[in-house]
């Protein structure tokens, strides 16, 4: 069944219009993340972005064409990229193999029809569909889920698992883990894992949407653990190496569709 489309058009199950107004201040695109999603859109001079909200990790050195259902998230794009196309991935309004490769990042778990989106997508495309997603077989391995749990559990009943991704597909599907830096740009959750005070900012959180899908005295009675426990020293005897780790290989997959 699909989800009515909101105000400002958002396709899933939060409002952008309402939480999305600080997104890219707080999600920026990191360069790592950002060199292994371009690695696999290959030689592509031509590439599609389906949900691409503020333009995270869109290619400059090739012709763009980006769809996005949320008037919030267009309006954010930088001057310097194309505007987005008000399409949804279930419906998109191109011929078939229009483009050399497509792209769609952390924006599968808000689409009404996974099937339909990513046949959509390779319809659409005559190379290799990119999709950067969470694993939620993995969701619960972080630290945060020590304090909010219910967070975390939002996150893993929204995304659908990479076994039903790839059956999506058809053809070679390759599943690739994506390392989070240290000083990750791009405030997904698992970017502070090693940067817990960034948790009790709440506009960075509200750039992660699952925080928007949680009762607010649950986040009350988080932020008030992880403040005591910051304080104490608590966080930082248990989890205090991650702050000189450089990567952590959390939940973030590359799945890549070849025709």
């Amino acid at each position: 069944m699909s989800r009515e489309r909101r105000n400002d058009g958002s396709a899933g199950d939060v409002d952008y219009g309402e939480i999305g107004g600080s997104y890219s201040r707080y999600r920026q695109p990191d360069q790592v993340i950002e060199a292994q999603i371009h690695h696999a859109l290959g030689a592509a001079k031509t590439v599609l972005n389906v949900g691409a909200g503020a333009g995270s990790y869109e290619p400059t050195h090739c012709e763009v064409t980006a769809v996005e259902p949320s008037a919030s998230m267009r309006a954010q794009r930088p001057q310097h990229l194309v505007p987005a196309i008000d399409a949804v991935a279930e419906n998109l309004p191109f011929e078939d193999k229009s483009f050399d490769a497509s792209m769609a990042s952390v924006t599968v778990h808000q689409w009404s029809d996974l099937e339909a989106g990513i046949g959509e997508m390779r319809r659409v495309t005559r190379g290799p569909v990119v999709l950067l997603v969470c694993d939620p077989a993995s969701m619960m391995d972080y630290w945060l889920a020590d304090y909010i749990p219910e967070v975390r559990e939002v996150e893993a009943s929204r995304f659908p698992s990479l076994e039903r991704i790839g059956a999506a597909f058809a053809g070679e599907v390759v599943v690739e883990h994506v390392p989070v830096p240290l000083d990750c740009r791009d405030g997904f959750n698992e970017a502070y894992y090693g940067r817990p005070e960034a948790f009790l900012d709440e506009d960075a959180r509200l750039a992660c949407s699952s925080w928007s899908l949680v009762p607010q005295d649950v986040v009350e009675r988080f932020e008030a653990a992880l403040s005591a426990d910051l304080k104490s020293g608590r966080w930082d005897e248990k989890y205090g190496h991650l702050r000189r780790q450089p990567f952590f290989d959390g939940p973030l997959r590359l799945v890549i569709g070849r025709a």
